[in-house]
């Protein structure tokens, strides 16, 4: 098992104590800063992207290995030296990729689900992308490499880097004093996530602030101008899936619409938001113009609905800690298969949560995909076998009736409500 699925199984429960802690202290304190369906899209796609890491889904287009094999002029030691460096250059490249993935067209589309909640807590942290495919965050490393700074470091210190920008997603801790000139805080982060004017794209650090005071991208919480939270473009979805390809797809839409060449080729690295002028009047696009008059999404789904939905986002963790435990173990082509198990078997429960009908669809294929791997296993479920395998085939056949009788009731409910 490699050393950041190690941490996950360490950093899973832990996330999930402190989520639910964070949900009870803000009830005490009469905040209202969590919704169902927004945490389980939320938690759902911190899973998308903990399976897409698993089976290491992507192509490196630069390695650091390759780096520090062949550009390496200075020795830095000792090791504990070496470690503070190559934190200090984890930090610099974080910052300068978080703001390219804020500030370029197709670069957005591997940070927009990040920010695509409306709501501002802990669970929001973990809304990860997993269309990040082609992978050249090495190049920003290039000065570690140049001091000879193992990649051994980098293997264990980027998932605590990665873990430690948990924290500071929640509306719970103010300000915190002298800590403000030093790290990333909840306030600098609240106003990273907001989509206020004053707040736009500011605060890209991750760990240390320095980077936003050094580069001019700082901006402090005002106490007159109250967070909030989303995109410009809603993504009206519970579906972390969809989330993670809607910029692109608009992105595809709009070049082929684009009259000049010139604009197809451009519109892709132009400014996040930027789109040729001709598409822009022919396919106008709804945006926020007043945030303070947001109307955050919402599909008012049943108490039943909820409940089975959850129930459903449990099974969901406990189907990955078993991949994560036998994906060593299994041919490559079984453990790409139990992932897109799992992806239809996600986008079919958030897409249930939308009240979208497709969700049966991709019902159907999670029996499909199911029934052909108990099949291909001599009817076994990676190792699991006899009556688990009979109860797993039960649900399967539950699950898809449910969908089914789920959209039925909510689509009903909806009608008497406005109605109709």
């Amino acid at each position: 098992m490699s050393i950041y699925l190690t941490f996950l199984f360490y950093a899973i429960p832990s996330f999930s104590v402190l989520i639910l802690i964070e949900m009870i202290a803000a009830r005490m304190m009469g905040m209202k800063i969590n919704r169902s369906s927004d945490m389980i899209s939320s938690l759902s796609s911190g899973l998308t992207n903990t399976i897409k890491d698993a089976i290491k889904f992507g192509f490196v287009l630069v390695s650091y290995s390759s780096l520090v094999d062949s550009m390496t002029i200075y020795k830095l030691e000792p090791i504990w030296l070496a470690a503070i460096a190559a934190f200090i250059v984890q930090d610099f490249a974080g910052y300068w990729l978080h703001r390219l993935n804020h500030r370029v067209n197709i670069f957005w589309n591997r940070h927009v689900i990040h920010h695509s909640s409306e709501e501002f807590n802990l669970s929001c942290a973990l809304r990860q992308s997993i269309s990040v495919t082609f992978k050249f965050s090495a190049i920003l490393f290039l000065p570690a490499a140049l001091l000879g700074i193992p990649a051994y470091i980098f293997a264990i210190l980027g998932p605590i880097h990665l873990f430690m920008q948990f924290w500071y997603h929640t509306q719970l801790i103010g300000k915190m004093g002298i800590l403000e000139h030093i790290i990333v805080t909840p306030s600098h982060h609240r106003v990273h996530h907001a989509i206020n004017s004053k707040y736009l794209d500011k605060n890209y650090g991750q760990i240390l602030i320095v980077w936003d005071k050094l580069f001019g991208t700082f901006q402090r919480e005002l106490d007159d101008v109250k967070p909030v939270y989303g995109v410009l473009r809603p993504v009206k979805t519970w579906n972390p899936i969809l989330i993670n390809y809607k910029h692109l797809y608009q992105l595809i839409k709009d070049a082929w619409y684009a009259e000049k060449l010139i604009d197809k080729v451009k519109i892709w690295f132009m400014p996040t938001g930027w789109r040729p002028e001709d598409v822009n009047k022919k396919y106008p696009l709804e945006y926020i113009e007043n945030p303070l008059k947001q109307i955050k999404y919402d599909t008012d789904v049943s108490l039943s609905l909820s409940v089975w939905s959850w129930m459903q986002y449990v099974l969901t963790i406990i189907m990955m800690l078993h991949m994560f435990t036998v994906i060593g173990n299994v041919e490559p082509k079984l453990g790409y298969m139990y992932a897109f198990f799992l992806f239809t078997h996600i986008f079919s429960l958030t897409s249930l949560l939308d009240g979208k009908w497709h969700s049966i669809i991709s019902e159907s294929i999670k029996i499909g995909v199911a029934g052909f791997l108990i099949y291909s296993q001599q009817y076994s479920w990676y190792g699991i076998e006899g009556f688990l395998i009979n109860l797993f085939l039960v649900y399967l056949v539950m699950s898809l009736v449910l969908t089914y009788s789920f959209l039925n009731i909510e689509e009903k409910n909806k009608m008497e409500n406005y109605g109709v």
